[in-house]
């Protein structure tokens, strides 16, 4: 709490405001006044934007800047100087100030976070569906929702991490009769095949032996009469030639060659417009994929055991990749027992006038006036919708945890749902319903094209993990550094930077971003990588293992002059408690990302231009002493709500 009484930027914003009142005759509020670093090409530590007072005071901004600035020195105590460029007031902190600082939070391993205020928080991340492995969507989905989930721990919230595993419908019933027509009695262990992979391999096998099928069909006559027609539609063959456009470009973009026979106006109807009614209404695959999951919605005996069977083994292969990560859950919602639930609150929302049916008895809201569109929650035949299971499962969730706060980690892909869904609970006047959030994030491309799970055309979580690893032990072994080391603590030594090298990379990218994942690009060890992030927290502990037998650093306290690179990294060892509180209202770990990078970035440079243990006088190097072990204490900090480890040595 000393930390919070020294927070120097409320002193400066408040006492600008009492400047404005006496110096004026002007009440102003607080977020008039703007604070921000001072850049590193002027002298100071904190600037003040001067040109929002011209108006109240009749003044020139530079005037304005002189006349605060004198205000300021003569009343605040840490502030012993000034300067003002244009509209610009910049202000020197007092050395004083920031040793005083650097004392109070050089040991605290948890500075920046806050205690626990009582509220509680949900976040729901990963959520993957039980017919194929994890994969790299996964993977960003998951680093987003866990660092989520960090940051909101350490701004004192309670948080409980949550998944709803989506383990039934027709993609997993494909995985299924793919292993029952196909698999010869397989399983992953008479196979050697990870137990998720193996399930996936099914899915993948069904949609190859679909696309024979499918092929094949559109050969016979009465595809031919289906496609003729729509042939003779001057508006279809000109979304047929958009289409064929828009990929022969993106395949020449990559230097992929292009076979026109793909890009014929029969190509696209075949693969865009037909193939979905082709499954639901021709296909021998089809029919037998929709019978087995009435099959399963009937509790018929059998094919419930060859569910439960097959989604065990991806459940096993599911919590093996979740520890690779350092993932852990707090609970699981499956959609098996959640497909059910919010078709009461329908039927209650429908009595007070907040649904309405129409005369084929489905049930609908109209949310034009939140400028939406009219949404159906229960169908004709008055079965549920994904919204109404949404509806269902939130209420439930409050129920069993109490939180007024509820996260969803979901791709942009879903954005109107989520608008649709958080306004229903609104009308429902749901206690939660102000709390509720949606963490879009873009999706993730390889630099071939957008991933296919139903090609295989994906990058498999565990294989990304082993080759980012990989390339740390490749890079470790060229600069023979951990030779002295066991083969145990060099393979954990390596498996902390190659996650490092893995989640920072996708992390620092803004959420909302769509972005392109080089394998390549992501495990280089140099520039703004987790791996140079690690190095900076290695070379500290190597100063501080040295030092250890120096004992009491009690001569900082006459440290009385600080270098600039010492007060930069001060600064920005200052500004942790606030970059977090940031990522924290914004649910934005890039924030956090950008933060370690940054510091790091300073402790190198002061690294490299001033020496610690052979400083010049013992006040010197116990303050660096002091300075090096809160910049670890912060970079270790930093990186854990990223989920991401520290070694000592690297």
């Amino acid at each position: 709490m000393l930390i919070r009484s020294m927070n120097i930027t409320s002193i400066i914003q408040q006492s600008v405001i009492e400047a404005v009142q006496e110096l004026y005759g002007a009440m102003i509020a607080s977020d008039s006044v703007q604070i921000t670093a001072t850049r590193k090409d002027f002298q100071g530590d904190y600037t003040v934007v001067t040109f929002p007072f011209t108006k109240l005071s009749g003044k020139k901004p530079e005037d304005i800047g002189i006349e605060l600035g004198n205000f300021l020195v003569a009343r605040v105590p840490h502030i012993t100087d000034y300067n003002v460029v244009k509209g610009f007031l910049n202000l020197v902190i007092s050395d004083r100030f920031w040793i005083d600082f650097l004392q109070a939070i050089y040991e605290n391993e948890d500075y920046g976070c806050k205690p626990l205020s009582g509220e509680k928080a949900m976040v729901e991340f990963s959520s993957p569906n039980t017919n194929k492995p994890l994969h790299l969507g996964h993977i960003r989905n998951i680093l987003l929702g866990w660092s989520t989930y960090k940051i909101l721990e350490a701004s004192g919230f309670e948080v409980t991490r949550v998944q709803i595993v989506n383990d039934r419908g027709i993609a997993i019933c494909k995985s299924m009769l793919a292993w029952q027509k196909f698999g010869e009695g397989a399983t992953p262990e008479s196979s050697g095949i990870k137990s998720d992979h193996f399930v996936g391999r099914f899915y993948v096998l069904f949609e190859k032996r679909f696309k024979e099928e499918y092929k094949a069909w559109q050969q016979t006559e009465p595809a031919k009469q289906i496609l003729a027609p729509w042939l003779l539609d001057a508006k279809n063959l000109s979304k047929a030639a958009k289409w064929a456009e828009d990929e022969k470009k993106k395949l020449l973009e990559k230097g992929l060659p292009v076979e026109e026979a793909d890009f014929t106006p029969e190509a696209y109807f075949f693969k865009e417009v037909y193939k979905n009614t082709y499954f639901n209404e021709y296909s021998a695959l089809g029919k037998e994929a929709k019978a087995m999951l009435l099959r399963w919605e009937a509790g018929d005996p059998a094919t419930l055991e060859l569910w439960r069977q097959m989604n065990s083994w991806v459940y096993a292969g599911f919590n093996d990749t979740y520890n690779k990560l350092g993932v852990v859950f707090d609970k699981l919602y499956f959609e098996s027992d959640t497909y059910l639930l919010g078709k009461d609150t329908v039927e209650e929302g429908l009595q007070h006038g907040v649904f309405y049916k129409k005369p084929d008895g489905s049930v609908w809201i109209d949310l034009e006036d939140a400028g939406l569109d009219h949404k159906v929650v229960l169908r004709s035949d008055g079965t549920s919708v994904y919204i109404t299971q949404d509806i269902g499962t939130a209420q439930l969730r409050y129920r069993d945890f109490g939180v007024k706060r509820m996260i969803y980690v979901v791709a942009d892909e879903q954005n109107y749902h989520f608008q649709v869904l958080f306004e229903i609970m609104k009308r429902l006047k749901e206690p939660y319903s102000e709390g509720l959030h949606h963490l879009s994030y873009g999706m993730v491309d390889l630099p071939s094209g957008k991933m296919k799970s139903r090609e295989g055309t994906v990058v498999d979580a565990d294989d990304l993990i082993a080759e980012v690893i990989q390339e740390a032990r490749n890079d470790s072994s060229e600069r023979d550094t951990l030779a002295d080391l066991s083969v145990a603590e060099q393979n954990a030594i390596m498996q902390k930077i190659g996650l490092a090298a893995l989640k920072f990379h996708i992390i620092k990218v803004h959420p909302k971003k769509r972005m392109t994942f080089d394998p390549k690009e992501s495990v280089d060890l140099q520039g703004q990588t987790g791996p140079y992030i690690q190095n900076a927290y290695v070379r500290i502990r190597s100063v501080i293992r040295k030092a250890e037998q120096l004992g009491s650093l009690a001569a900082a306290a006459e440290y009385a002059q600080t270098e600039p690179a010492e007060k930069e990294l001060l600064a920005q060892l200052y500004a942790f408690p606030e970059v977090i509180e940031t990522a924290g209202k914004e649910y934005d770990p890039s924030h956090i990302a950008a933060y370690c990078y940054n510091l790091a970035k300073l402790f190198h440079r002061f690294y490299h231009d001033h020496s610690i243990l052979g400083a010049a006088n013992e006040a010197a190097r116990d303050f660096r002493l002091m300075l090096s072990m809160a910049t670890g204490n912060v970079l270790r900090k930093g990186m854990d709500l990223l989920g991401i480890e520290m070694p000592d040595r690297m």
